[in-house]
């Protein structure tokens, strides 16, 4: 969508336009599945599924902002306002930070050996997604009324969503200040309860069939496993 504004021609345009209309088909079908997938599933909200699902919704946002910012026209008006910021952060954060988060708590007790307190993760996530929501939201509106990217200095009309924005981004980074010194840290240092070889109830795979932390020679001899391929025989 970048290119709408290079001053190609119509016909360029309307290529790049189909074109980027078309990522919304895998995106859409991505975000299919993992909904069926939980559709009328036994599931539990630890930590790392909270995420998981934090995930899918702020990602949504993110597709759903750049689907419109994919029609030419109105690209032209929002392309380098801040309107794009908030599209990318939404599809970039979600897409990288949210599901790392869910990955690093899924698998912290297997890494340390130590259970983390599931509500110090519950107030972490709970902490960034407002946070983050805080953050970004607003700068929809920002672009919207036109106020542009890389921009030293700004009109005084939009201090007041600048204004919450810095909030929000101030609470999203001492967010991770708390993961930092209240989870990470005591696991790191073998703080908490002891953490058993499966800590959770749908796990399954050979990682969950050493103890935690996996030692150092995870299988002294190949593992056999049984027919449906989930559990460690002998």
């Amino acid at each position: 969508h970048h290119m709408f504004t290079t001053g190609m021609p119509v016909t360029g345009q309307l290529f790049f336009m189909y074109s980027t209309m078309l990522i919304a088909v895998p995106t859409g079908v991505k975000i299919f599945n993992w909904i069926a997938t939980m559709w009328k599933g036994s599931m539990t909200f630890e930590t790392p599924m909270m995420w998981a699902v934090g995930f899918i919704f702020v990602f949504t946002i993110g597709g759903f902002t750049g689907l419109i910012l994919s029609v030419a026209p109105i690209d032209i008006q929002m392309q380098d306002t801040y309107y794009v910021v908030a599209h990318f952060h939404y599809v970039l954060v979600a897409g990288s930070l949210f599901a790392m988060f869910s990955g690093i708590y899924y698998w912290l007790p297997k890494w340390t050996g130590v259970m983390y307190k599931e509500s110090r993760g519950k107030i972490h996530f709970w902490w960034s997604m407002i946070s983050f929501n805080v953050t970004f939201f607003p700068m929809h509106f920002l672009g919207l009324a036109g106020m542009p990217r890389r921009y030293a200095d700004y009109p005084m009309q939009f201090a007041d969503f600048n204004a919450v924005a810095s909030v929000g981004a101030f609470g999203f980074g001492i967010a991770q200040v708390y993961f930092f010194l209240f989870v990470a840290l005591p696991a790191m240092r073998g703080q908490g309860e002891k953490a058993p070889q499966k800590p959770w109830e749908g796990a399954e795979g050979l990682e969950w069939e050493v103890p935690s932390p996996a030692p150092f020679h995870t299988f002294e001899n190949p593992p056999k496993l049984d027919a449906t391929a989930t559990k460690v025989i002998g």
